[in-house]
């Protein structure tokens, strides 16, 4: 369970001046299809004080944002209860002193920075919220409990149902059998099976019918139970039934009940150990905090868990071991892999006053940080709570399971009830009623909600989960829907595109002067210079191999350019204007710098000793990645449009580069929200790319708004889709892998729906004057488990997305 309170605005009835809203979630059991979310959802928004709630059959959670003066956690949990389901960690109550905001999607600090939200005041919470790790661990301790129990069940269930079928099969093969003593034993099997292992479903059965509802249990139990007590009928009182007198014993279904409890028992407990699998993701970001830290205080160390870290302790990390939490470097240097939560390959070299992030990995040399951030503050545990929230989130496209859903198991009901009446009406004798009993329970145990529940949900905790692991956080179910519609891309240029930071491009020497000696001149007197023109000519020097002599006098003039004496030589570099202020004529060069202009870059004019001796200029370069990913997005038959605020003629250079044809450019922050408007008047789905406050407007306008890794903080939380990697090469993975998903929730939608409409026809004998065809109980049970693992599987083929 967690809580985060956050100050809301009244809501008219649902919320008073003095609202405070928080947020809990709460591990819910007991689930098994979408009345069950329902019927969960529905105790809670009847609670006190609850202002929105969302459950997730797959995750086994219940989102709940409340008002914190009027509820508390413990209360919600007792709502859940009372509707028959568990709640394995009920939580204390907070005490709530002030509030704080939290945005959905965690905030990126700087560029090589994992996902950070902004931070919560301490005030805000008294009961903080639980670390991603003890979330984790508590959910795996249920799913193990769960497990265990069904493993129990399961193999009780197979022990005795085992001779139950192979009693009724055996057709007189075995003498004994074949008679009396058969019928009782196999009374005796079967109800340890129904009374015993199924005794789970005739519970929450019970619990539905409690609260005027009715869900997969209910069909379940009502199978089994039909089964079972017309089969004890037939054994105990026999005489009741027509011609038994005559030697004729009434068929029994002991087989049936059995099987079915055991084959629904199956699947449940192949649905929990694909259900595991589905929450890998955020079980291998929660597996790189390591569970202890070397703790420096003077001159002493000592190994204390992670857990009991505090803002300002100072840590040691040796090489080869994981950092415990995020910090602040005070000593030492050493690279860091920080390629687990960034997807950076490279590891980045941390020295005093450099970030460090918990989970990721000290590679070469001993760090002391101090600690700046702990538990659900930490980088880490920011990105495991968007992927939980991702992952228990809906997509749009789920609403016509849920609308099926809440009708389905009355239907089944109807129709079972219908095929029943009308097989005892075609044969009203012994063999008639027992035709129309095994009907019944075919139809009523072949019925999968299940199947329909877990369809979206389980695509889409597997597609974000797989997402987080490519360095690619998803909003939610919604945000991934409306990715695999986009159709448009529109792309801010600095630091999207490019790399946010000019790199020297082109050297024009005139006659007299080599390429790399003028070069050489220029870099070593800007060597001094803190402009980032000037950083630009010196690593472009460096990258090119280019030597740099020693320079004096050094004396730059802001705006203009730079001066130095290097080897004897007085050199200027700067614009045409300072160095005609000098009496140097720059005639010759300038048909060749307005060139250069008008393809994005920025020149600089060279003299030496006086005369003009050529020019250099830099840009904002687009990156590899950048190439790439607009390639890959055209192949993905996505229009890329590119909207800056830089001039025409840098934008069309760059694009011109990238191979993008619409370019919208000296365009203010207010005018990129509104050629947004404009894409989607045009029946266009857009998605807005952006990394600075001035995309914020459109972020939060487009279709899907992605922001990268490498941005602010308020370009992040007006995002739903934030690429961690540093760049733009994961967005072609993005839109890729929410039309996978989005793909194979059509599949589980579709498969789910046909496999019910044809299965209920076929259990009920609709086909049988036609065709013959009858499906016996037993093998409707095998199908119905089946037709629920069949989703989960089909799901977790997303996880080799990407792998090839």
């Amino acid at each position: 369970m967690a809580t985060i309170p956050q100050p809301v605005e009244p809501t008219g009835a649902t919320a008073s001046p003095a609202a405070q809203r928080a947020r809990a979630d709460l591990p819910v059991q007991g689930m098994t299809c979408a009345a069950c979310v329902r019927r969960v959802e529905r105790a809670l928004r009847a609670a006190p004080g609850v202002q929105e709630a969302a459950v997730n059959l797959v995750t086994q959670r219940a989102t709940v944002a409340y008002d914190a003066r009027a509820t508390t956690p413990a209360a919600l949990a007792r709502a859940i209860m009372d509707a028959g389901y568990e709640v394995p960690d009920v939580p204390e109550a907070p005490e709530v002193d002030a509030a704080a905001g939290s945005p959905a999607l965690p905030a990126v600090a700087d560029a090589r920075a994992p996902a950070v939200s902004p931070e919560v005041p301490a005030a805000a919470v008294a009961a903080p919220r639980p670390a991603a790790s003890a979330r984790a661990a508590a959910l795996d301790a249920a799913e193990q409990k769960e497990q265990r129990s069904l493993r129990r069940d399961v193999a009780i269930a197979a022990l005795l149902t085992a001779p139950l079928l192979a009693v009724a099969m055996s057709h007189g093969a075995v003498p004994a059998l074949d008679g009396p003593a058969g019928r009782w034993l196999s009374l005796a099997l079967a109800t340890v099976v129904v009374l015993g292992p199924g005794r789970r479903f005739f519970r929450l059965a019970a619990s539905a019918l409690r609260h005027r509802a009715a869900d997969m249990n209910t069909l379940v139990s009502l199978g089994t139970g039909a089964a079972w007590l017309y089969s004890t009928a037939a054994v105990v009182a026999p005489g009741v039934f027509p011609h038994a007198a005559h030697g004729h014993p009434p068929p029994v279904y002991f087989e049936a009940a059995a099987a079915i409890v055991t084959f629904v028992l199956l699947g449940k407990l192949l649905e929990a150990r694909a259900r595991k699998r589905l929450a890998d993701a955020v079980r291998g970001l929660v597996a790189l905090q390591p569970n202890t830290a070397r703790r420096v205080r003077g001159d002493a160390e000592e190994e204390v868990p992670a857990a009991a870290l505090a803002p300002g302790d100072l840590v040691l990390v040796r090489p080869g071991e994981r950092i415990a939490t995020d910090g602040e470097v005070v000593r030492g240097a050493s690279a860091v892999d920080e390629s687990m939560l960034t997807g950076e390959s490279m590891p980045v070299d941390k020295t005093a006053g450099s970030a460090v992030f918990g989970g990721t990995l000290n590679q070469s040399g001993a760090l002391t940080f101090r600690v700046t951030k702990t538990g659900a503050d930490t980088a880490l545990a920011r990105i495991v709570e968007a992927v939980e929230e991702a992952q228990g989130s809906r997509a749009p496209i789920a609403r016509l399971a849920d609308v099926v859903s809440g009708v389905f198991v009355p239907v089944v009901l109807g129709v079972a009830s219908v095929a029943f009446v009308a097989w005892l009406a075609v044969d009203p004798t012994t063999g008639g009623l027992a035709t129309a009993v095994e009907r019944f329970v075919a139809v009523l145990v072949i019925a999968c909600p299940c199947a329909l529940g877990l369809a979206t949900p389980a695509a889409v905790a597997v597609g974000t989960g797989r997402g987080a692991e490519l360095g690619v956080l998803v909003k939610g179910g919604a945000a991934l829907e409306a990715a695999s519609r986009v159709d448009t891309v529109l792309l801010d240029k600095t630091g999207t595109l490019t790399s946010g930071r000019p790199a020297l491009t082109d050297v024009v020497a005139l006659a007299g002067h080599g390429e790399a000696e003028l070069l050489g001149l220029v870099a070593a007197a800007a060597h001094e210079s803190e402009h980032p023109v000037a950083r630009a000519i010196v690593e472009g020097a460096r990258g090119r191999g280019v030597g740099l002599a020693p320079a004096s006098e050094f004396r730059a003039e802001i705006g203009h350019g730079v001066e130095a004496r290097v080897s004897g030589r007085l050199v200027r570099a700067g614009t045409a204007a300072w160095l005609r202020r000098a009496g140097v004529a720059t005639d010759a060069l300038e048909a060749e710098a307005e060139r250069l202009a008008a393809r994005g870059r920025t020149p600089s004019f060279v003299a030496v000793d006086g005369r003009l001796a050529g020019l250099v200029a830099v840009a904002d370069r687009p990156t590899e990645e950048a190439r790439r990913a607009v390639e890959a997005m055209k192949q993905l038959g996505v229009e890329v449009a590119m909207v800056t605020g830089d001039r025409a003629g840098a934008a069309r250079a760059v694009a011109e580069e990238l191979g993008i044809r619409a370019v919208f450019a000296e365009v203010k922050p207010e005018d990129k929200a509104r050629i947004v408007r404009e894409q989607q008047a045009a029946g266009r789905r857009v998605a807005m790319v952006g990394d600075g406050i001035n995309d914020a407007p459109a972020l939060a306008g487009a279709d899907v708004g992605v922001a990268l890794g490498s941005g602010t903080d308020i370009a992040v939380a007006s995002a739903d889709v934030a690429l961690l990697r540093g760049g733009i090469a994961g967005l072609p993975t993005a839109l890729a892998l929410a039309r996978a998903t989005l793909r194979t929730i059509r599949q589980n939608l579709f498969w789910a729906f046909v496999y019910n409409v044809i299965g209920i026809p076929i259990a009920a004998g609709l086909l049988y004057p036609l065709t013959g065809w009858l499906l016996s109980p037993v093998l409707a049970s095998a199908a119905m488990s089946l037709s629920s693992v069949s989703v989960l599987g089909n799901s977790l083929r997303l996880r080799a997305f990407g792998r090839d």
